[in-house]
C-alpha cells in the first residue's frame, strides 16, 4: 500500500481563504493558452532566435535561427549566421510504465467532495482552473534524448534541470519543459516524474514507485497556490507539485518521494556528464519550443498568476529564493544574498549544510527567448561531509559556468569541487558531496507551502 505519510508542511483545509484574485496578468493567461493550444511550431528547429537587444548572451555562447519566419514582437532580428548541426537520432529509453487504471472516484473527473473521497487536505475553493483541460498541458509519456556532446539545439547558459540515478545522469531543458511541466520517465532503471511550474518557478522529481503500485502523472489544469496540480492516472487523485503530497482524491495524504535536483547551465551539465542524456525536442505537438510564453514573468515586483490569499510580505512575491528542506525543516535562502557570498553554511534541522551558486545561467521565464533571460545564476546544496571529514567551501573569484567545472574549493584539502557537487581534481579527487533536498522558487510559494518559514539574507 502507499504510503500515507504526512508532509511536513501539513496542508489542510483552509475555508477562510479567498478565492483567487480577480486581476489577472494577461500576458501569462495568453501565455498559459499558447502553452496549451500550440503556438507557431519550431518543434523541428535545431536552432533559436537572438535575443532582444536588452539581453546579452553569455561568453562564448552560439546564436541559432529559427525555421519560423515570424517572431514575438519584443524579439529584434537574428545578428549572427545560423549555426549548422547534424541530424542527430534520438535515443530511447527503456520505460517503467504506469500501473493500469483503478475502478474509483475520481477527484479529477467526479469531482473533490464526490461523497465517497476522503476530506481533501486543501480549501476546493482554492484548487482552481489554471484555464487549459486535463493534459491540455501534454506531458511527455515517451521520452527521447540525445547525448549531451552531440546536442545543437542548446546555448551554453540555457536552463536544464538535472538528476542522477544510480550512475545515470539526465538533463531535462526548460525550454521543452515550459511546454510541457512533466516527463514521466525511467532512470537508472527507477520509474520517475520530472515536473517544472513556471508559475511558482519550481523544478521538482518524484519517484513514481509507491510501496507495490508505479504511478504516471498527468497535468490537471488546475493550480493551487499558483502551483502545477498534477493527477495521477491510476485512481486521478490531485497531487501539488510543489510539496508531491495527495491534495484530493482516493490518494488523499500520500506523499510521493522526492528527488533531490538543481537547475543549472547546459554547459555546467555538458562539461561534467558529456555522455549524459539530454531530453530531446518532442516532434508533433505544436509547439514554439525554444521562446518563452511567459515573457517578463520573472519579476521581484510581478503578480503571481491566480494565486489565492494573500502573499507574505516579508518580501517581494516573485522575490527567487532557495528553500532547503532536511530533517523536517525548511528555510528559505535569498537568491541575491547566496549570489554574492557565492558559498553558504546553513543550519537546517539542527544540521549543517552547504549551498553554493555559480553564475551564468539564465533564467527561462523572463526573455521572449528562453535562452537569453537574464543571468540568475545556479544552486545547488550538499552535506559538506566527506569520509567523516567536515569540508568548508569557498566560490573562485570571477567564478561562472562558462570559465571551468571546478569553480569551488574546499578549505581543508585544497581540492576543486563543480557545482554538480563533484571534487574534479586534489586529493578528494573524484568524491561526490550528498545532495540536500532543495527548490529554487518564488517567495510566495515559499511562504504559501510553509507559513511561517524562516528566511536568510535580503535584497
Amino acid at each position: 500500500m502507499a504510503s500515507q505519510q504526512r508532509h511536513p508542511f501539513r496542508l489542510r483545509w483552509l475555508p477562510s481563504r479567498r478565492a483567487a484574485r480577480a486581476v489577472i496578468p494577461t500576458a501569462v493567461a495568453a501565455g498559459l493558452a499558447c502553452v496549451a493550444f500550440g503556438c507557431s511550431d519550431t518543434s523541428s528547429s535545431d536552432v533559436a532566435a537572438a535575443p532582444e537587444a536588452t539581453a546579452e548572451p553569455a561568453p562564448g555562447a552560439t546564436v541559432a535561427t529559427a525555421t519560423s519566419t515570424s517572431a514575438p514582437a519584443t524579439t529584434a532580428a537574428p545578428t549572427a549566421a545560423p549555426v549548422t548541426t547534424l541530424a542527430i537520432i534520438p535515443l530511447q529509453v527503456e520505460q517503467i510504465p504506469g500501473d493500469p487504471p483503478e475502478v474509483t472516484v475520481s477527484a479529477l473527473r467526479d469531482g473533490i467532495l464526490a461523497p465517497s473521497l476522503p476530506e481533501p487536505l486543501v480549501s476546493p475553493l482554492d484548487i482552481i482552473s489554471g484555464g487549459p483541460p486535463p493534459d491540455g498541458i501534454p506531458p511527455i509519456e515517451s521520452p527521447e534524448f540525445e547525448r549531451a556532446s552531440e546536442v545543437g539545439y542548446l546555448q551554453p547558459q540555457e536552463a536544464v534541470v538535472t538528476l542522477t540515478i544510480n550512475g545515470d545522469a539526465r538533463a531535462y531543458p526548460a525550454q521543452v519543459m515550459i511546454w510541457h511541466e512533466i516527463v514521466n520517465d525511467t532512470i537508472g532503471g527507477e520509474p520517475v516524474t520530472v515536473t517544472f511550474c513556471p508559475l511558482c518557478n519550481t523544478a521538482i522529481a518524484y519517484h513514481r514507485r509507491l510501496g507495490d503500485r508505479i504511478f504516471d502523472f498527468g497535468t490537471s489544469g488546475k493550480l493551487y497556490n499558483s502551483a502545477l496540480v498534477m493527477y495521477d492516472r491510476q485512481t486521478e487523485s490531485l497531487w501539488t507539485h510543489y510539496t508531491g503530497q495527495a491534495i484530493a482524491g482516493e490518494l488523499t495524504g500520500t506523499q510521493l518521494e522526492l528527488i533531490p535536483m538543481a537547475t543549472v547551465a547546459f554547459e555546467t551539465f555538458q562539461a561534467e556528464h558529456p555522455d549524459g542524456l539530454v531530453l530531446s525536442r518532442p516532434a508533433g505537438f505544436g509547439r514554439s519550443y525554444g521562446s518563452n510564453p511567459y515573457v517578463n514573468y520573472d519579476a521581484p515586483d510581478g503578480i503571481p498568476f491566480l494565486f489565492a490569499g494573500e502573499p507574505d510580505d516579508r518580501l517581494p512575491p516573485q522575490t527567487r529564493v532557495l528553500v532547503i528542506r532536511h530533517a523536517g525543516d525548511a528555510i528559505a535562502v535569498v537568491h541575491e544574498t547566496l549570489r554574492s557570498e557565492g558559498v553558504m553554511t546553513v543550519d537546517v534541522g539542527g544540521t549543517g549544510v552547504v549551498a553554493f551558486h555559480l553564475p551564468g545561467t539564465a533564467t527561462p521565464i523572463q526573455n521572449s527567448q528562453v535562452a537569453f533571460g537574464r543571468d540568475v545564476g545556479a544552486t545547488a546544496v550538499y552535506d559538506p561531509t566527506v569520509d567523516d571529514q567536515q569540508l568548508t567551501f569557498a566560490r573562485k573569484p570571477d567564478a561562472a559556468s562558462s570559465v571551468e567545472p571546478g569553480a569551488f574549493v574546499d578549505d581543508q584539502t585544497g581540492s576543486t569541487w563543480s557545482l554538480l557537487g563533484r571534487a574534479l581534481a586534489g586529493p578528494l579527487a573524484g568524491a561526490q558531496l550528498a545532495p540536500i533536498e532543495h527548490i529554487d522558487t518564488f517567495w510566495f510559494a515559499a511562504a504559501a507551502f510553509d507559513p511561517g518559514i524562516s528566511y536568510i539574507g535580503s535584497l
